[in-house]
């Protein structure tokens, strides 16, 4: 399991020291209305889904980081990587409490994970499948450097999936394919 750093944020893996802020962001209505089954979640469901999250990083070796306020220690969210079974494709989400909304916590993570896609995982792709209501997750899919790629049925609800290349980002963060496929394993 890893961990990553950024200039003002820890990403890490979820404990269970989190599950109280983790279910309080999993029971925010105006949080909840673009997720799952656009509701919020009771405790009991916010505790399956973060074991659902630990178990996707034991079957698959990426899951969602806990997201961590290097300058408080405070949980601010989750953002990560999402592919289980009957998912539509490898997908790159992130989720942040409200009361951290418009500080950038959202783009800052989810960059460091797309460097780890495109350099560690080598993944040719990533996707963001964004309800197109979510006005403010379609910007950070802009700002990281996703466009639309395509409507997608997601179990009943139709979601825009954007998508960024590997090479469309090492041409944006002037990598060259030299030192992409450089890393030995």
């Amino acid at each position: 399991m890893i961990a990553m750093e950024t200039e003002r944020l820890v990403l890490r893996m979820l404990r269970s020291s989190d599950f109280d802020d983790y279910s309080a962001m999993c029971a925010d209505p105006e949080i909840m209305r673009f997720l799952g089954e656009r509701k919020p979640m009771s405790r009991n469901q916010a505790w399956r889904h973060m074991a659902a999250i630990l178990g996707h990083w034991q079957l698959r070796g990426y899951g969602f980081f806990a997201v961590e306020e290097k300058a408080t220690g405070r949980f601010v969210g989750r953002v990560g990587f999402w592919d289980p079974e009957d998912w539509p494709d490898f997908e790159i989400g992130w989720t942040i409490t409200r009361e951290n909304w418009g500080r950038g916590f959202a783009t800052e993570a989810a960059g460091a994970c797309l460097n780890h896609a495109f350099t560690t995982m080598r993944r040719e792709y990533v996707t963001s499948l964004i309800d197109p209501q979510n006005a403010a997750s379609i910007r950070v899919a802009e700002r990281l450097g996703e466009s639309y790629h395509q409507d997608v049925d997601l179990f009943g609800i139709v979601v825009r999936q954007y998508r960024l290349t590997a090479e469309a980002w090492r041409k944006a963060n002037g990598v060259g394919d030299e030192s992409f496929f450089s890393e030995t394993f």
